[in-house]
């Protein structure tokens, strides 16, 4: 199955919530992966852009796509950015696969 990230970051309201209340919300992530097909790998929090990530995998991109309108229907996660994630293998496969083939430059 395909890896993908997907970088959050949750509304004022929402850290207002969990810092009153903590939880665990890989829980809650955890079930929604699960109930798709999927499996959630790994949860982290963050300082900096985001607050957080998660990395999991799904069947395809429209699964991860469903993952990310569905996290964010409660109105709890202000944004989100998803992207797929290839191994070192996959990507020299694509390293290999790009260097034979010619695009040419801007003519400018």
């Amino acid at each position: 199955m395909p890896t993908f990230i997907s970088h959050f970051s949750y509304s004022a309201e929402a850290w207002q919530k969990l810092c009153k209340n903590p939880e665990d919300r890989s829980v809650p992530i955890r079930a929604l992966l699960e109930k798709l097909g999927g499996k959630l790998v790994s949860m982290y929090y963050m300082a900096g852009e985001h607050d957080g990530i998660i990395i999991y995998e799904v069947a395809d991109a429209k699964v991860a796509a469903t993952v990310a309108v569905a996290a964010t229907l409660p109105g709890h996660v202000r944004s989100i950015q998803t992207g797929q994630l290839y191994t070192v293998a996959e990507a020299m496969e694509v390293m290999g696969s790009a260097g034979k083939l010619a695009f040419p430059a801007p003519k400018g």
